[in-house]
C-alpha cells in the first residue's frame, strides 16, 4: 500500500474515532441536554432532568462546565450528584426547582472556580457546602428566597469578604425583606477558639496538659485532631472545654501542630498547639561517599536543639574550609539530612571518617569508611625525571639475544622519532595563528588546559568538581544504556541525503576544564580554533562519547548528520565533530549562564538559598523577562515541530541561557545526573531500565508511552509553570508514584503565586487529557508573543 493510501486510511479512522466518541456522548447524554467533551448543556425543560447526567466515568472525568436551566424536575444537588465530575470549573445551575444542596455537594470538585445558582427555590444554604470554595471566586445566590436566619449569617460575611459584593436579601419572619449586609440575628455568633497553652517546649519523655476552649451561639461543638500524633494522648471533657493529655513525650512529634476545631451553624474556627520537644542528637545514617558533582559522605542526624556537627578523619578534628565542608540539603524540625562535601579528594583523604553530633542534652556519633582513589605505586630512579603509575609486576629480566633487538629496536624508534620532529619543527611553526609546536594543543595563557587527545587518560583528565558557576551541560542524543531523554527519536527519516557534517581538527581545539560526566562520556569546556572565518577562536562545549563501539558509533554519526540539520535561533547550535581517533567528540556552543532552570533559582526570591558564597545576590527575575524567556522556548518548539521532531524531554533543565537573556533548547544526556530526582526510573521486561520524566510528561505518555507534538505540548506547560515558580520542582511535594496517580487522574498542577492569569489558562490549555483538545503549539507562541510584546523586557540583568 502507497503512503497516500495510508494517510487516507489513518484519516477514516480518526473520524470514526471521533464519531464513535459523539455516538457514545449521544447514547449517555439526556433528552433535555446537549453533551460535547468538556461541556454539558441542559436547557430543554421536556422531559427535563431530575440530576446530573450520568456518562461513562471518562467523560464526566473530562467535563469542565455545566449549563442547567428551566429545569421544573430538579430539586436538590446530593453528595453522589458531583461526584466523577473531578474537572469541573463552571457551574450554573439556574431557573430551577432547586431547593437544598448537600453540605458535602462539592466535595470532590476541587477545580471549582464559579458557582451561579440564580433564581432557585433555595431558602437556606450551609457553610459547609462552600467551605472549600474560595471567596474570591465568584458565588452567585439572587433571586433566591433565602430567610434572615442564623443559618445563612455566613453568606453576610462571605459578602463582606468580596471585593463587589452582590446585593443580596433575604425575608424575616414577618415577611419583610431586607438586605444581607444588614443582617445580625440573635444569639447568632461565628465560634472563637483557644487553647491554652498554645505552645509548650518539654523533654522527650515530659507529659503536657491542654485545654480548648470555645464560645459561639448556638454552642460550638469542640474537637482534636489528633490523627498524625505518635505520642500516647487521651481527651477528656471538662467545665470549660475538652481536656489534652500527653503523655511520654516522643521525639518524632517534635514541631508537630495539634488544631482543635469548633464549629456551629454560623461558622467554623480553630486554635493550635504546638509541640518543642528537646532531645539528645542521634546519628541516624552515616553512609559511605558517593560521587555526584562532588564527592559527598551522606549522612541523616536528629535531634533538638539542633546539634553541633563535628568531623574527625583517622581520628583527627577535621578543619572544615572551601574543598571539604558540610552541607544540609534538607532539613525539618529536629532532622538533619546533607553530606560531608569533598572537592577533588586524592588518597590523602582515604581513611576512617567519624561524625560526631552533640547539643546540650547528650550525643551520638557513627563512624565509616571512605576510599576516594587508589594510593598512588611510584617505581622511579634517580636518573629517571618523570614519575610514573604502575600496577603490574615486574617483568622478568631479557635473555641476551632478545636484550639484542630489543637495543636495536629501541634505536629504530629513536631514529624515527628524531625525523619527525625535524618535520614538526619544519612545517608546524609557520601556522595561521603562530600555535608552535605542542602550544597548538596545550594554551599558552592558561596553565590548566588540557590536551584534547588526552581525554581518554585518566591521570590527565579534569575533575567534574571544576565546574564553575557558569559552566554549561551538552548532552547526547542517542544514549547506549538509558533510554531518556530521547530527543529527537522519530526523526531519522527527516535526514537530508546531502548533508555534510563539518569535521574539526583535533589540534584545533584545546581543553579548559571539565563540566561534568554523563552516561555517554565526559562534556568539557574548551577553545576551538579555526571554527569560524572571522574568529580566531571561540569557546565551545565539548562532548565525548565514551563507549565507541560499532553501534554507538553508528548512532553518534547519524545523531551528528541529525543535528547538523538543525538551525535556529532558539536551538543549541551544532558545530561539527571530531573523529580522527577515539573519544568522538561533538561540539556545541557555549551557553555562559548555564541551565535554565539554575538560572531561575539563582534570580528568583529563594536564591539566597543557593547563591552559595557569592557576595552579591542576582536581581530577581520580573513577569516580563519570565514571558521572554518562555517566548523563546515557544519559538524553539514552533521550529521543532515543523520540522516533525519531538523533542520528549522538554524541561528548564534542558535549556541554556546565553548573553542578554538569550535562551535555546539543548539536548541534556547529562541532566539525568545533575538532576537525577526529575527523572522515574522504571525497569523493562526485555531487560535494563529506563529514566523517565514523569513530573513533565502527559497521561498517555506515562501510561501507553506515546509521544508526539501534542505530549511536547504538554511538558511545554510544565515549562511555563517552572518558569514563573523560579525553577520549582513540578509536584515537588509529591513522590513519583503520587504524581504518576495524580497526572492519570487527571489532576493539574496549581497556579504559581506570581503568574499572570491569561498564562495560566494558557497552561491549562496544555494540559487537557485529551491530545487533540491541547492548544497548537503556534497558538501558545502566539499567545506568549502578544502577552510579550504588551510587556517590554529590560534585557540588562545578568551583569
Amino acid at each position: 500500500m502507497d503512503s497516500g493510501a495510508g494517510g487516507y486510511g489513518m484519516a477514516r479512522l480518526g473520524l470514526f474515532v471521533v464519531l464513535a466518541g459523539l455516538w457514545r456522548f449521544a447514547d449517555a447524554c439526556p433528552a433535555s441536554c446537549t453533551c460535547s467533551i468538556s461541556r454539558i448543556v441542559c436547557v430543554d425543560p421536556a422531559p427535563g432532568i431530575e440530576d446530573f447526567p450520568v456518562l461513562t466515568l471518562d467523560d464526566m472525568e473530562n467535563i469542565t462546565e455545566i449549563f442547567i436551566s428551566n429545569q421544573n424536575r430538579l430539586f436538590d444537588i446530593t453528595d453522589s450528584s458531583l461526584r466523577h465530575y473531578i474537572n469541573l470549573r463552571n457551574l450554573t445551575v439556574m431557573k430551577t426547582r432547586l431547593t437544598s444542596i448537600s453540605p458535602d455537594a462539592f466535595y470532590n470538585n476541587t477545580r471549582l472556580q464559579y458557582v451561579n445558582l440564580r433564581n432557585n427555590n433555595l431558602s437556606t444554604l450551609s457553610w459547609r457546602t462552600f467551605q472549600n470554595f474560595n471567596s474570591s471566586y465568584p458565588l452567585l445566590l439572587s433571586g433566591n428566597p433565602l430567610v434572615c436566619i442564623c443559618e445563612n449569617l455566613w453568606i453576610k460575611l462571605r459578602l463582606l469578604e468580596e471585593p463587589d459584593g452582590q446585593d443580596l436579601t433575604c425575608t424575616d419572619d414577618r415577611g419583610v425583606s431586607q438586605a444581607f449586609i444588614t443582617l445580625t440575628p440573635p444569639d447568632c455568633v461565628v465560634p472563637k477558639v483557644v487553647v491554652s497553652p498554645n505552645m509548650v517546649t518539654e523533654m522527650q519523655g515530659s507529659d503536657v496538659k491542654a485545654v480548648c476552649q470555645a464560645t459561639g451561639s448556638p454552642p460550638p461543638e469542640i474537637q482534636w485532631n489528633l490523627d498524625m500524633i505518635v505520642t500516647h494522648k487521651e481527651i477528656e471533657p471538662l467545665e470549660v472545654g475538652i481536656g489534652l493529655t500527653l503523655s511520654d513525650l516522643s521525639p518524632d512529634d517534635n514541631g508537630r501542630v495539634i488544631v482543635c476545631s469548633a464549629e456551629n451553624m454560623v461558622g467554623q474556627n480553630e486554635a493550635t498547639l504546638q509541640l518543642d520537644i528537646h532531645f539528645a542528637p542521634s546519628v541516624q545514617q552515616l553512609l559511605e561517599p558517593e560521587r555526584d558533582h562532588h564527592w559527598c559522605i551522606p549522612f541523616s542526624v536528629k535531634g533538638n536543639p539542633k546539634p553541633d556537627l563535628q568531623w574527625y578523619h583517622e581520628n583527627l578534628p577535621l578543619q572544615e574550609q572551601d574543598y571539604i565542608r558540610t552541607r544540609i540539603h534538607e532539613s525539618t524540625e529536629s532532622e538533619y539530612h546533607g553530606c560531608l562535601q569533598l572537592v577533588n579528594p586524592t588518597h590523602i583523604h582515604n581513611g576512617v571518617y567519624r561524625l560526631v553530633a552533640k547539643n546540650q542534652y547528650g550525643q551520638d556519633e557513627k563512624t565509616v569508611s571512605a576510599q576516594f582513589i587508589e594510593p598512588p605505586n611510584f617505581n622511579h630512579t634517580a636518573e629517571d625525571p618523570f614519575y610514573y603509575y604502575t600496577t603490574d609486576p615486574p617483568l622478568p629480566p631479557l635473555d641476551d639475544s632478545v636484550a639484542v633487538y630489543v637495543v636495536v629496536g629501541i634505536a629504530g624508534i629513536a631514529l624515527t622519532g628524531c625525523v619527525l620532529m625535524v618535520i614538526i619543527l619544519k612545517y608546524g611553526r609557520n601556522s595561521k595563528f603562530g600555535i608552535k609546536g605542542s602550544s597548538s594543543v596545550i594554551s599558552n595563557d592558561d596553565d590548566s588546559a588540557s590536551p584534547l587527545h588526552h581525554v581518554s587518560n585518566g591521570n590527565n583528565t579534569p575533575s567534574s568538581s571544576e565546574m564553575g558557576p557558569d559552566a554549561v551541560i551538552i548532552g547526547m542524543t542517542k544514549i547506549p544504556v538509558i533510554e531518556n531523554p530521547q530527543y529527537f527519536r522519530n526523526s531519522i527519516s527527516m535526514l537530508k541525503s546531502d548533508t555534510f557534517v563539518q569535521h574539526i581538527k583535533r589540534h584545533n581545539i584545546v581543553l579548559k576544564r571539565e563540566l561534568g560526566e554523563g552516561a555517554f562520556g565526559k562534556v568539557f569546556l574548551a577553545e576551538c580554533y579555526n571554527l569560524t572565518p572571522d574568529q580566531e577562536k571561540l569557546h565551545v562545549a565539548v562532548k565525548t562519547l565514551k563507549e565507541a563501539n560499532e553501534s554507538s558509533r553508528a548512532d553518534f554519526y547519524r545523531e551528528a548528520e541529525l543535528l547538523t540539520n538543525l538551525q535556529h535561533e532558539h536551538i543549541v547550535t551544532f558545530y561539527g565533530v571530531c573523529v580522527e581517533s577515539d573519544p568522538l567528540i561533538m561540539v556545541f556552543e557555549y551557553m555562559k549562564h548555564g541551565d535554565l532552570n539554575k538560572f531561575l533559582r539563582s534570580h528568583g526570591p529563594d536564591a539566597l538559598l543557593i547563591v552559595d558564597g557569592q557576595h552579591s545576590i542576582p536581581v530577581e527575575l520580573t513577569q516580563s523577562q519570565m514571558l521572554h524567556i518562555a517566548q523563546q522556548i515557544a519559538a524553539g518548539m514552533v521550529y521543532l515541530a515543523s520540522q516533525h521532531f519531538v523533542h520528549r524531554d522538554l524541561a528548564t533543565r534542558n535549556c541554556l541561557v546565553g548573553e542578554n537573556l538569550l535562551v535555546k533548547i539543548g539536548d541534556f544526556g547529562m541532566s539525568r545526573d545533575v538532576y537525577s530526582t526529575d527523572y522515574y526510573r522504571i525497569s523493562l521486561q526485555v531487560g535494563g531500565h529506563t529514566m523517565l520524566p514523569i513530573r513533565w510528561m502527559p497521561p498517555e505518555s506515562i501510561m501507553y508511552r506515546r509521544f508526539t507534538t501534542e505530549s511536547d505540548v504538554w511538558s511545554l506547560g510544565v515549562v511555563l509553570w517552572e518558569i514563573f515558580t523560579y525553577g520549582k520542582q513540578p509536584w515537588y511535594q509529591l513522590s513519583n508514584n503520587e504524581v504518576i496517580e495524580c497526572i492519570t487522574q487527571g489532576r493539574v498542577l496549581q497556579r504559581p503565586r506570581t503568574c499572570p492569569k491569561e498564562v495560566y489558562d494558557l497552561m491549562l490549555g496544555c494540559w487537557h487529557r485529551e491530545p487533540y483538545m491541547r492548544l497548537n503549539i503556534k497558538e501558545i507562541y502566539g499567545m506568549l508573543q502578544s502577552l510579550a510584546k504588551a510587556s517590554p523586557v529590560y534585557l540588562d540583568i545578568l551583569g
